[in-house]
């Protein structure tokens, strides 16, 4: 059985094959010659696997021949240094490039600026058009998807870190600027990478292919030999087949997934069959419970028939109790209203009585 580290050989024939015919298709169609003239197509490498990977992955790829020009699309997102303003940082990090011997050109944008100017949406869209790769301070990289947007990731420009303050500055910059990057996603068994572009010879495009394969076939973190075909393909080609694997690789990668994630289902089976037996008594104990509460309700209840009688003869006396209240009530009345009705007897009237009888 091969480790699942093995590099896949490749037919260096059939590859300078499938170049050659992609450069001709590009030659013979009229638009592809103003590309070719200008900037040329890209060149990519589609990887076809056979199990589908349960990770999100993305490989680095350092190529011999760069993709990209001196004078290239490269922007870089630097973190803001104390004490100084926007303009100086810039002017700071471009002056250790050139100290660390790094002499390309490239833009630098401080984190101050991208919060500020690049906040509108068509201020992210063009940034995203204005530049090819994107390149992150190790320091500000997790703060920066908040601020560029999903754009730039759905357009796989996501920013690739780097380490401004390594010794090897120079050496991590070109490899990241002429080299390329794979992203493995687990929504599907398909990936592309850029390899090369139509201004190169066949012979650059065969060594970028090759080292790319054997990088990819290395880092690729699926167990076993997950890679089931690739091909050559420009923007506007047709995709070339350079490699297919054989049906021992799929029984390889089927045997490695088999055993590997075994314990794992095995331990989760069992705590779930002890969650399971632990919780069965419990419910069951609940259950007695409920069916001795509601067996009483199931009988009937016997009542006596005396006491809707009594019950009857309540509601009378009830009814009957409030009538000499009533009565009661009425006769207070009237003894206000005659008491208003007979006027006061006071001490002089009493004497001018007594003086009319004398009399």
């Amino acid at each position: 059985m091969e480790s699942p580290r093995d590099e896949l050989a490749l037919d260096r024939s059939q590859v300078k094959k499938a170049a050659q015919a992609i450069q001709a298709f590009l030659k013979s169609s009229s638009s592809s010659q103003k590309l070719f003239q200008n900037e040329g197509q890209a060149v990519s490498l589609l990887f076809t696997l056979w199990k589908i990977p349960k990770k999100e992955q993305t490989i680095r790829i350092p190529l011999p021949n760069g993709l990209r020009k001196e004078t290239g699309d490269v922007c870089l997102f630097t973190r803001d240094e104390p004490n100084m303003t926007s303009e100086q940082t810039e002017r700071f990090y471009k002056k250790l490039l050139t100290e660390r011997g790094f002499n390309n050109v490239i833009e630098v944008i401080p984190f101050k600026v991208l919060r500020t100017e690049y906040k509108p949406f068509e201020a992210k869209r063009r940034l995203l058009g204005n530049f090819d790769l994107f390149l992150a301070d190790a320091r500000i990289r997790r703060r920066l998807p908040s601020h560029i947007g999903k754009h730039f990731y759905e357009r796989k420009k996501a920013p690739l870190s780097v380490d401004l303050e390594s010794k090897h500055l120079a050496r991590d910059m070109e490899r990241l600027i002429h080299g390329t990057t794979l992203s493995v996603s687990n929504k599907g068994s398909c990936c592309m990478a850029r390899v090369a572009h139509s201004g190169m010879t066949a012979d650059e495009i065969v060594e970028n292919v090759i080292t790319a394969v054997s990088t990819i076939s290395t880092k690729l973190a699926t167990t076993g030999k997950n890679l089931k075909i690739i091909h050559l393909k420009s923007q506007t080609s047709v995709a070339l087949p350079i490699y297919t694997s054989d049906l021992s690789h799929l029984a390889m990668a089927e045997e490695t997934q088999k055993t590997a994630p075994s314990t794992k289902g095995v331990k989760k089976r069992k705590r779930e069959n002890e969650k399971t037996e632990v919780s069965e008594p419990k419910q069951s104990e609940k259950d007695k419970d409920d069916e001795e509460e509601e067996i009483p309700q199931l009988v009937p209840i016997e009542t006596p028939t005396k006491k809707p009688k009594q019950e009857v003869i309540s509601k009378k006396g009830l009814k009957k109790a409030p009538k000499p209240a009533g009565k009661g009530l009425k006769k207070t009345v009237k003894d206000k209203k005659l008491a208003k009705k007979t006027p006061k007897v006071t001490g002089r009237d009493l004497k001018r009585k007594a003086k009319t009888n004398k009399v």
